[in-house]
């Protein structure tokens, strides 16, 4: 691919707040729920509202990504990013890349063998367009939406199963692969029981976010809780995707929104919702 067309990776970044926390790292208390993802599906309000609980402790940094691309700094690492025993009652980490990750499913598992998952899935039409806009914002994205979804397979080549830092590259640029919710959540279920899963439609805790942090809470074990206001984070603004794109999309993914239906029981209803 031309040099000029290249998506530009962001460079890794430390978590200061976390190495702050190593020494003291054994007696802090290692999460019982995580927000899995999707990525650009609502994730960091449902973080902020469960932050806003008195009885709930969230990771000091959002977006640990401890299990996909940082397992390498190790379990004293991934702890000091949480609350120390005692100081809440449920302790929540939201890292939305772990829906995507192939092994994040199975190195959770050998460690909070317990955890409660929560995945927040939307429209994979409007996440793809809503993640490349998240890169056009940051400048790492050179190419219109038609021309790099026309070259995510040439820029994500092998990078999906490769190792972490290879995975994180293409990660990136995976905007239609981000999207394939089914085979994804397939995984998650291979691992865990059924009943350690919520997923939640985006679209409806966008429009009525009060009753999808009832659920959640609910899910948790805890008592409701209500929020003064309900705000949306990080909602972004940006033109209206292409109608004749959002056709050929739309069309790309409903075999497999309907692979998804099957898999939860529940049809979402993407392919008629208007926009």
């Amino acid at each position: 691919m031309d040099e000029r067309t290249r998506f530009r990776v962001p460079e890794e970044r430390v978590h200061w707040k976390a190495l702050a926390g190593i020494e003291t790292a054994q007696l802090r208390q290692l999460p019982d729920a995580i927000i899995i993802g999707a990525q650009k599906a609502g994730t960091t309000s449902l973080n902020r509202y469960l932050g806003d609980h008195p009885d709930i402790g969230i990771a000091k940094s959002k977006e640990v990504h401890y299990f996909s691309m940082r397992f390498d700094n190790g379990m004293d690492w991934y702890q000091a990013h949480f609350p120390l025993r005692g100081k809440a009652a449920t302790v929540v980490e939201d890292s939305p890349s772990y829906l995507f990750h192939p092994e994040a499913p199975r190195r959770m598992k050998q460690i909070l063998p317990r955890v409660k998952l929560i995945a927040l899935l939307r429209n994979p039409v409007d996440r793809a367009f809503s993640h490349y806009q998240m890169n056009v914002r940051k400048g790492n994205e050179p190419l219109s939406f038609e021309e790099a979804i026309a070259a995510e397979s040439e820029r994500v080549g092998d990078g999906g199963d490769g190792n972490d830092q290879e995975w994180r590259v293409a990660s990136f640029v995976s905007y239609l692969r981000r999207g394939l919710y089914a085979e994804q959540i397939q995984r998650w279920l291979a691992v865990f029981a059924r009943n350690q899963v919520l997923v939640l439609k985006s679209e409806e805790f966008f429009q009525h976010p009060e009753p999808g942090f009832e659920r959640v809470l609910a899910f948790l074990g805890l008592q409701p809780w209500q929020l003064p206001r309900y705000e949306n984070f990080r909602p972004g603004e940006y033109a209206a995707l292409r109608p004749e794109t959002r056709t050929r999309l739309r069309d790309f993914f409903a075999p497999h929104n309907q692979q998804l239906y099957a898999l939860l029981g529940e049809d979402f209803g993407w392919e008629v919702e208007e926009h």
